[in-house]
């Protein structure tokens, strides 16, 4: 059983940026593809970033591409997502996830594959 702690939230400016850490335990980190997703309120949740076990693939979403960038410490079993030119409409729930099996590129469509599982949750609030 894999456990992922989501930590790093918290309100932050229109502009600003925030660093999202994840922890992961029960399992060695390189063995797992690692995805961040986020459910705004009132929405569904959406994919964000996802990366390889090895760190060479990273797919993003189009709405976060060029100020987002996922990263992974294979070595300290976490996973980071560093949010730069954040904007009001980052606002939401951030969810850290993990496949056991499936690759990184799966993440992207995560509805039809699924997530083998899924962290807790920390809120990132976006002023304008």
């Amino acid at each position: 059983q894999v456990q992922l702690v989501e930590s790093g939230g918290g309100l932050v400016q229109t502009g600003g940026s925030l660093r999202l850490s994840c922890a992961a335990s029960g399992r060695t980190l390189s063995t797992l593809a690692m995805g961040w997703f986020r459910q705004a309120p009132g929405k569904e949740r959406e994919f964000v970033a996802a990366i390889s076990r090895s760190g060479t693939s990273t797919p993003y979403a189009d709405s976060v591409k060029g100020r987002f960038t996922i990263s992974r410490d294979n070595a300290r079993n976490t996973v980071n997502l560093q949010m730069n030119s954040m904007k009001p409409e980052d606002t939401a729930v951030y969810y850290c996830a993990a496949n056991s099996v499936s690759t990184a590129q799966a993440m992207v469509q995560w509805k039809r594959s699924g997530i083998d599982y899924w962290g807790k949750g920390t809120l990132v609030t976006v002023s304008s």
